[in-house]
C-alpha cells in the first residue's frame, strides 16, 4: 500500500513537472512571437530615421513640413510635402466617410438583428473584402468606377482621380469598421437591454439610445484605425489616383498620395544613395508618425470612453 501510494505520488509530481514545462515553453514562444514584431518595428524605424537624417543634411525641415511643392523627381526639386500629405488627407476622409456609416449600419444588423444562420453568412463575406488583393481595387476603379459610374454623374471626371480612389478605399476599410464596431456591441450587456425593453424601448430605440453609446468608445476607435488603414493603402492610390503631385482641394483631379510615392521611387525610378532615393525614407517617417499618432488616439479615446461592466 505505501509503495502505491509512493508511485501515485511521484507520478503526480512528474505529471505536474511536466506541466509546468509545457507552460514554460508556451510562454518563451508566444514571448518571442510578440518581440519579433516589436523588433521588426525598431528595425523599420532605425531604418528610416538613418536614411531621413542623410535627406534633411540637403533639405530643411521647414520646406518639408510648409512647402506647397513636390517635384522631386523632375529637373527642378521642391521638398514640399504638403501636396502630397494632402492628398492623402483627402482620400482618407473620402474612405472614412464611406466606410464609417456603412460598416456602423452593418455592425448594428450583425450585432442587434441577424439571426445566427445570417450572421454566420455574412460576416464572413464581409470580412472577405478586406482579404482582396488592393490591386483588384486599383484596376476596378480605374476601368470600371471612374469610366462607368462616376462619369455618368461628373462627366469631365478625369480618368485618374482622388474620388475614386477614396471610395474603393473606403470599402477596402469598411470590414474594419463594422467587425470591430460589432464586437464592441457585442460586447455590451443584455441586462442593458432588457432594462430597455422593460421600460418599452422599441428595438430602435434599444439599439440606438442604448447599445451605439455604450460601445461608442469601440465604434470611434475603428473609424481612427480604418482611418489610419486608409492613410497606408497604397496600391489603390498608385493605380487609380496617378502620380501627380498637386496641392488641391478638387476630388476630381489627379493627385499623389504619400504612399503612392512610395511605390514610385521603389520601383527603381530614383538611383540608391541619391536625395531622390532618400526622400522615400523621409516620407516613410513622415507616414509612420501620422499613423502612429492615429493609433495612440484611438488608444486614448478607447481608454477614455470606455464603460467597464
Amino acid at each position: 500500500m505505501a509503495e502505491q501510494q509512493k508511485s501515485v505520488i511521484f507520478l503526480g509530481s512528474k505529471s505536474i513537472h511536466r506541466r509546468n514545462l509545457i507552460n514554460r515553453v508556451a510562454q518563451s514562444t508566444f514571448l518571442l512571437a510578440s518581440l519579433v514584431s516589436t523588433v521588426a518595428l525598431i528595425v523599420i524605424f532605425f531604418t528610416l530615421i538613418t536614411e531621413s537624417i542623410s535627406f534633411f543634411t540637403h533639405v530643411s525641415i521647414i520646406e518639408f513640413l510648409t512647402g506647397t511643392k513636390w517635384t522631386v523627381l523632375f529637373a527642378e526639386k521642391h521638398f514640399g510635402i504638403l501636396p502630397l500629405l494632402n492628398a492623402t488627407l483627402i482620400t482618407s476622409a473620402i474612405a472614412v466617410a464611406v466606410a464609417a456609416p456603412a460598416g456602423l449600419a452593418a455592425a448594428i444588423y450583425l450585432s442587434e438583428y441577424a439571426g445566427n444562420r445570417a450572421r454566420g453568412l455574412l460576416k464572413p463575406v464581409l470580412e472577405t473584402l478586406s482579404g482582396i488583393p488592393t490591386v483588384v481595387y486599383g484596376y476596378f476603379a480605374l476601368y470600371f468606377v471612374t469610366p462607368q459610374l462616376l462619369r455618368g454623374l461628373i462627366p469631365d471626371l478625369g480618368i485618374h482621380n482622388a474620388l475614386a480612389v477614396g471610395l474603393m478605399i473606403g470599402v477596402l476599410v469598411m470590414p474594419i469598421v463594422a467587425s470591430l464596431s460589432d464586437d464592441a456591441m457585442k460586447a455590451v450587456p443584455e441586462d442593458l437591454r432588457m432594462a430597455a425593453y422593460s421600460l418599452g424601448a422599441r428595438k430602435y430605440q434599444v439599439v440606438l439610445r442604448v447599445v451605439v453609446p455604450a460601445a461608442l468608445s469601440g465604434i470611434m476607435a475603428s473609424v481612427i484605425l480604418a482611418f489610419a488603414r486608409a492613410m497606408g493603402e497604397t496600391m489603390i492610390a498608385a493605380i487609380a489616383g496617378g502620380f501627380r503631385p498637386i496641392l488641391s482641394f478638387d476630388v476630381k483631379e489627379a493627385m499623389q498620395t504619400m504612399p503612392s510615392y512610395i511605390a514610385q521611387v521603389a520601383t527603381g525610378d530614383a538611383p540608391h544613395g541619391t536625395i531622390e532615393y532618400q526622400s522615400l525614407f523621409a516620407v516613410g517617417l513622415f507616414l509612420l508618425l501620422i499613423t502612429a499618432a492615429l493609433n495612440f488616439i484611438g488608444v486614448r479615446v478607447v481608454r477614455r470612453w470606455e464603460i467597464r461592466y
